[in-house]
């Protein structure tokens, strides 16, 4: 049988060092647990960290993202459930992270659990994780399923990512074509349309009403288009300024809730979210305002997360949760309606889950039209654009025809 090398805390809780044969590593710790002991680490003897033989992956240098993280919480909980140690679990997980920056999150970690930290605080201490898992992981330590709750913490954060994701592709596919079609009509009226007209203008040919149109916008760019740009700069820098304070950005924010299509995705996505990580919470058994404090900051949206903030100190004054979370252009209303019966009947995670479902199926149904309809404006809009552009330059390439 192999050997293997631990550590461990006694039922005094003095650190012991020593080596034993056995199947495996899940079964030595098992077999150190049933005699009282903390087991910290289990390693097969002569096993070598793989940092050395990785160093010159270039992947290990990229920042982290939130699906190494989700890779991660996951990686740990089927090795924890598997029997392995914590700190083994957190080692392995290292060894096999694609992200430099991760893995030595990941042996921080295990040094501090090794230093008698606790595992969530631990966490608490890399931004890399957010408030939501340090505060599942808190509750996993203290019952006992920390494989569950982390599984659980995994998930939260992919169904956030793919709801952002599913945003950021139905909007970013327009915007790129949109700016492909100015940036070719653009082109055109800036270097080919004028050298037509100045051909045309030295054989006398009067230029079509359209291209003498493309050649009058050529001209005011060519004039103007310095100073405009710097303007335009100049009120973009402001408004990223004023964005960036404190009122700015929740006005943003705001506006951002009140605009017809957008805004009605943005709230339910913060809807879906919101329903989706404060139920988690409440059903882990999590407190309301510990709850409501952990998912105070989780959203993008300023606005958003200041009515969650106001809902706190409501519960905190002793009032309802549900009347706050009614405000206009906030979330959506049935989340405060459906808030008020999970408040009445004692069932508030279940009441938030199904909530969460909903809008999260709300929000792909919602998507998926606005990518259908979408689709054939922005046809229809760059067909309208380049369509012009392309039909006055043959039009003064027919003038010299008709005329030569």
């Amino acid at each position: 049988m192999p050997l293997f090398i631990y550590t461990l805390r006694d039922q005094h809780g003095r650190p012991q060092t020593g080596t034993l044969e056995a199947s495996s590593a899940a079964s030595l710790a098992e077999s150190l647990r049933r005699r009282g002991a903390l087991v910290l680490t289990v390693e097969a003897a002569g096993d070598s960290g793989s940092e050395a033989a990785a160093a010159f992956d270039p992947r290990l240098l990229l920042p982290v993202r939130s699906v190494d993280v989700e890779q991660a919480l996951r990686q740990i909980a089927v090795m924890i459930r598997s029997g392995l140690p914590l700190l083994n679990a957190l080692k392995t997980a290292a060894d096999n992270s694609e992200r430099r920056q991760l893995r030595r999150i990941l042996l921080h970690i295990a040094e501090r659990i090794e230093e008698g930290c606790p595992f969530s605080d631990a966490l608490a201490e890399h931004k890399v994780f957010d408030r939501l898992v340090v505060q599942l992981t808190r509750v996993g330590e203290a019952t006992g399923f920390l494989d569950s709750v982390l599984v659980r913490s995994s998930e939260t954060l992919e169904r956030r990512r793919e709801l952002r994701t599913q945003m950021l592709s139905a909007l970013g596919y327009p915007i790129a074509t949109l700016v492909a079609a100015l940036g070719v009509a653009s082109f055109m009226v800036l270097n080919v349309v004028p050298k037509l007209a100045d051909f045309l203008k030295g054989m006398g040919r009067k230029l079509p009403p359209s291209t003498q149109v493309l050649v009058d916008l050529s001209t005011w760019v060519k004039m103007n288009g310095a100073w405009t740009c710097s303007l335009a700069i100049a009120a973009i820098a402001v408004g990223i300024l004023i964005y960036f304070t404190p009122r700015g950005r929740l006005a943003f924010d705001a506006l951002l809730l009140r605009l017809p299509v957008v805004g009605n995705l943005l709230r339910v996505a913060g809807t879906a979210l919101f329903s989706r990580a404060f139920g988690i919470l409440i059903g882990s058994g999590v407190t309301v305002l510990e709850a409501l404090r952990t998912v105070e900051d989780m959203g993008s949206n300023h606005r958003l997360n200041t009515i969650i903030a106001s809902a706190r100190q409501r519960v905190f004054n002793g009032g309802g949760l549900a009347e706050t979370l009614a405000l206009r252009c906030g979330f959506m209303p049935m989340l405060s309606n459906m808030v008020a019966v999970g408040e009445a009947s004692g069932t508030l995670d279940d009441v938030l889950d199904e909530v969460a479902r909903f809008y999260e199926a709300q929000l792909a149904w919602q998507l998926k039209r606005l990518a259908a309809l979408m689709e054939p404006a922005i046809i229809a809009l760059v067909g309208g654009v380049v369509g012009y552009v392309y039909i006055s330059f043959f039009l003064a390439l027919y003038s010299v025809a008709g005329h030569g």
